[in-house]
């Protein structure tokens, strides 16, 4: 079978809500993403066959087809074609699969996957609230919320069912989420992102500056201070300290063929090694990363144990937690950077955000193959599987 290769992949560092990267209109961050994976690579712009890109809240300054827009924003030629993606927080690392699969199938050679959200201009769950205040009603018929006995379809809830069904506590949340910090601080420390964050230019009070750091690291965090945050619902065991972390960013990657390599001269970072898609239940929704992980390791042939560090989004802190339990795999291997708790999670953005983190961690390391598992909106997941090189 034809190989899919990543050559670049980058990402910004995290603004949080109203912070450094709110100044950025999204079409803008994402095209700034992708001029810098080109220019990263050494690649003719030209060379560049496609463009897919995800976006959660595809409405106001998301609207209108963002990845085009994106394209337009950026240096890449008007003749380089795009496509604008939601599988809900899976989106880029869905736009990843789509671009490995269209150069496995020979389709095409050169294509950038990547997303963006500015979740400071288009705040988390605009395009459903927008339409239901002007009467436009809600994405659910009568007919789904009657087949599975709801009103309403919440990651919210499903992130508590899911902390209620494998018995987690408040306490395993907040440990876990003061481990996300604590990671994230070393690895700013070692300059473990150095490589994967494309610094963008922001006006702050002292001036024109860098975006470099990730914004939403507690260097100071205490589990006394994460055990003061108010939980989500009454009686549940989540807060918003155990939660993702609200943030705008863009990331993107340069997937190409074998033969690309050769024609354009260019050094791969990591082979695609599988991709994997599986849904479930919609109610409990974000359990689901757990049979997709099962799934991606079934259809490589590969063991848990082969496995050298995994990146499983944190999205709620008992979705890491509750994979590690299912599964038995090894904590010390999981999130070793940090991860959303910490790092924020800018929703189209995560899925490749999450690669450039985990390819660049492997390879730092020298070591070989990383698994990345997403949970999503509806009870979907994908997982991909690196080979670092």
């Amino acid at each position: 079978m034809a190989q899919a290769y990543i050559v670049e992949a980058l990402r910004t560092a995290g603004g949080r809500r109203g912070g450094r990267l709110a100044g950025w209109h999204p079409a803008d961050l994402g095209g700034e993403l992708l001029s810098a994976v080109v220019d990263g690579a050494g690649i003719d712009p030209q060379a560049v066959e496609d463009v897919i890109f995800g976006c959660v809240s595809q409405v106001g300054q998301q609207s209108g087809h963002i990845g085009r827009n994106a394209v337009l924003s950026s240096t890449l030629p008007q003749t380089v074609p795009a496509v604008s993606i939601d599988r809900q927080c899976g989106s880029s690392q869905q736009a990843l699969h789509f671009a490995a699969q269209a150069v496995m199938s020979g389709t095409q050679d050169v294509v950038i996957a990547g997303g963006v959200e500015s979740m400071t201009r288009v705040p988390m769950g605009t395009p459903t609230v927008l339409p239901a205040n002007a009467g436009l009603g809600l994405p659910w018929s009568d007919r789904i919320k009657h087949k599975f006995g709801v009103e309403e379809f919440s990651q919210f809830t499903g992130a508590q069912m899911i902390a209620d069904k494998y018995g987690f506590t408040r306490d395993d949340h907040d440990r876990f989420a003061l481990n996300s910090h604590e990671r994230a601080a070393v690895a700013v420390a070692a300059g473990a992102f150095d490589r994967e964050i494309h610094p963008v230019a922001i006006e702050t009070p002292d001036g024109r500056q860098l975006h470099r750091l990730d914004e939403g690291i507690r260097y100071d965090a205490t589990l006394a201070s994460i055990g003061s945050v108010k939980l989500l619902q009454q009686g549940g065991t989540i807060s918003a300290a155990s939660a993702s972390q609200v943030t705008d960013g863009s990331s993107a990657v340069l997937v190409v063929s074998e033969a690309a390599l050769s024609v354009h001269g260019l050094t791969p970072l990591a082979r695609v090694h599988n991709l994997t898609v599986t849904a479930g239940d919609p109610v409990i929704m974000l359990e689901e990363p757990i049979t997709a992980t099962r799934r991606a390791l079934e259809r490589a042939g590969m063991t848990l144990d082969q496995i050298d560090l995994f990146e499983v989004n944190e999205a709620f802190a008992p979705i890491p937690l509750a994979w590690l339990k299912a599964l038995g795999a090894d904590p010390a291997k999981l999130n070793v950077n940090g991860g959303a708790i910490a790092l924020g999670h800018p929703l189209g953005a995560t899925g490749t955000k999450l690669a450039a983190t985990l390819i660049h961690a492997l390879r730092k390391r020298g070591l070989r193959y990383g698994l990345q598992a997403m949970c999503e909106g509806g009870g979907i997941a994908n997982v991909t599987i690196f080979e670092a090189l």
